[in-house]
């Protein structure tokens, strides 16, 4: 069986898995909009994360009804206040947490996602709490200058991780060249980001990492670090059947990260295997392998979050499982984050689960980017265009094969957004 599992294509080059990843993708994309419209002043984030997971649960018993597929969440709802660097779930048991509300005006980072099969989809995004449930303020000064950096340095990152040569134009000659062409090192990549920051008067967040997502993992084996510290280094570049998990963050302070004086409540499973001698270790052990896998789950999702902040201690003592320390900007200044989950076909880069385009209409400031090369990147498309095969396929009235087609092209339009700049 072992030997067996090891031929099997858990590639998105295998249309069933990418069929997985999209409907994972789907879901999680329609909870993160919800959620944000539940962004209201005086709101308690922990009602809200738990709403957010309740709605995810709905969601995924609505597919692959009566088939033998593990499914669930990949990522808790989390709700991050303004200067939170990692994801915030917080207990209802934790007196102090749970009583923490959000702020209008305040920026709100949401991340959450569903899983099928073991194919996650995580999905991540930025808002300003808005004065009034459902309103919608103009956003300017350094809010917007963050907002920006982030919107574009995540147009610039998606950009770069398309392999070269994979979308051919221009002459003979410059297809040709271009299919030479070796990806960006992840030092260029560094370089670039953090060309973006600059020219909005922000800082890259230190350690804002993107992973290879596999089957049953969240943190493959190639990443992409963005303003690396403490001798952290990247390792790889996307390729044709990959998928990934994009991070872009940036603050309005140092961009340093400091572990904040809190309990972990997000925890994953690795695969590291101990001989617990506690039973209220091996019997929440045993809850987390049912339940979650080796996706990341909050402790509030335990049928007893009391006991399971116990059972969990000789579990992360013993590196079964890993905890997601509470962090946040050093000097408290407000942190944006942007989370794409993102697969490489054939045909280009397409954006399985995204956060909702920035409105740039909305988002006033005074800065631009001016570099040549960045500006040229912008405008590169993230995949061939099928606008065509779409149309014919529209006219054979095949539904099912369009949305497909759609679903390959969602993003063709961004090119257009550099011209914003």
């Amino acid at each position: 069986m072992a030997d067996s599992a090891a031929d099997v294509d858990t590639s998105i080059l295998n249309a069933d898995n990418l069929t997985k990843y999209k409907i994972a993708a789907t879901i999680s994309q329609k909870v993160l909009e919800e959620v944000t419209k539940w962004l209201v002043d005086g709101e308690k984030i922990v009602e809200l994360c738990q709403k957010g997971d309740k709605l995810l649960e709905d969601e995924l018993s609505k597919v692959y009804k009566g088939k033998s597929v593990h499914k669930g969440i990949g990522t808790p709802c989390t709700i991050s206040p303004s200067a939170h660097v990692t994801p915030f779930t917080p207990l209802v048991s934790d007196a102090e947490d749970a009583a923490t509300t959000i702020k209008a005006g305040e920026l709100i980072k949401i991340q959450l996602g569903a899983q099928i099969d073991g194919f996650g989809a995580i999905v991540g995004n930025t808002v300003v709490v808005p004065q009034e449930k459902g309103g919608k303020a103009e956003i300017t000064g350094k809010d917007a200058d963050l907002l920006l950096a982030t919107h574009y340095a995540n147009e610039l990152l998606l950009r770069l991780m398309v392999p070269p040569g994979l979308l051919p134009a221009g002459t003979d000659e410059e297809k040709k060249k271009a299919s030479t062409e070796k990806p960006p090192t992840q030092s260029k990549i560094v370089s670039l980001v953090d060309k973006i920051a600059k020219a909005y008067d922000v800082r890259v967040v230190q350690h804002t990492t993107s992973w290879q997502f596999e089957k049953n993992e969240i943190e493959g084996k190639k990443k992409i670090i963005l303003a690396p510290a403490d001798g952290a280094k990247g390792e790889g570049s996307a390729e044709v059947g990959e998928v990934w998990g994009v991070e872009v963050g940036m603050s309005l302070g140092s961009g340093k990260v400091k572990e904040l004086d809190k309990r972990s409540t997000l925890l994953r499973r690795t695969t590291t295997t101990y001989g617990l001698k506690r039973p209220s270790s091996r019997q929440v052990l045993s809850e987390i392998v049912k339940k979650f896998g080796t996706f990341p789950f909050s402790l509030r999702q335990l049928d007893d979050e009391r006991a399971g902040k116990v059972g969990v201690v000789e579990c992360i003592r013993s590196g079964v499982l890993r905890e997601y320390k509470p962090a946040a900007e050093a000097d408290g200044s407000p942190v944006s984050r942007l989370f794409t989950t993102i697969g490489i076909t054939k045909n280009g880069l397409i954006r399985l689960a995204a956060p909702p385009t920035l409105d740039l209409e909305a988002v006033k400031s005074d800065k631009k980017i001016e570099d040549e090369e960045i500006l040229k990147i912008l405008e590169r498309p993230l995949a061939k265009s099928t606008t065509s095969k779409s149309k014919n396929k529209k006219k054979k009235k095949k539904p099912a094969k369009k949305t497909a087609a759609a679903a390959g092209e969602d993003d063709d339009d961004d090119e257009e957004e550099s011209d914003d700049e």
